[in-house]
């Protein structure tokens, strides 16, 4: 028999390749599609991870941890001199992540939400833009209530995509209106909103 660990894999695996070819529309897997896709008798589902919702969402949270990549240096050859430039590529690539998988970004942005830890996929994206911020360019304070603000305002311009040209003025389906409302969002928490005669 196939060790504990080999067959728990081997679920999680079916379980995000369904999720991929599914679009990220969940709901249409069930418990029996994961078991014939891993080959694995459809009572291991439950014995494992509890129940089907249990395995989705740690499959999404995997998922989503590859929205670490989008921190990382760009290799397509854009130059980028600031530390406001940098992070604005960094915000345009992590909502082209969270668009390409919406089902699966809207489970874990809400789960994040209902259950905000060290752990969750916000704070890890928080630490990506941290990042991004030369040490030197604001103290420690001020950076960290700046990544949490842009992170903030990224999850609820996702979460409100049906509405957002109406609400914020940008399309966020569209990828030109995403990326300038991904743009002046860096600007207004870099620069401020105009010149202060506010």
């Amino acid at each position: 028999m196939k060790n504990t660990k080999e067959v728990k894999e081997r679920i999680i695996k079916a379980t995000t390749e369904l999720i991929e070819e599914s679009g990220g529309k969940t709901e249409s897997i069930t418990s029996r599609k994961i078991a014939e896709r891993a080959d694995v008798a459809l009572g291991l589902i439950n014995y494992h991870f509890s129940n089907k919702d249990n395995l989705i969402s740690i499959c999404t949270k995997r998922m989503l941890s590859g929205i670490i990549m989008c921190f990382l240096p760009d290799e397509d050859g854009i130059e980028v001199h600031t530390n406001k430039e940098q992070v604005a590529q960094r915000a345009k690539k992590v909502l082209d992540y969270i668009f390409r998988y919406p089902s699966v970004s809207s489970i874990s942005t809400l789960e994040d939400l209902g259950d905000y830890t060290m752990r969750s996929n916000s704070v890890a994206i928080q630490k990506g833009f941290s990042l991004a911020i030369d040490k030197k360019a604001m103290d420690e304070d001020t950076k960290r209530l700046l990544v949490f603000m842009l992170t903030s305002s990224i999850q609820a311009a996702f979460l409100a995509s049906g509405v957002s040209k109406d609400v914020l003025g940008y399309d966020m389906n569209v990828k030109e209106e995403r990326d300038a409302c991904a743009q002046r969002m860096i600007e207004i928490l870099f620069d401020g909103v105009g010149n202060g005669s506010l």
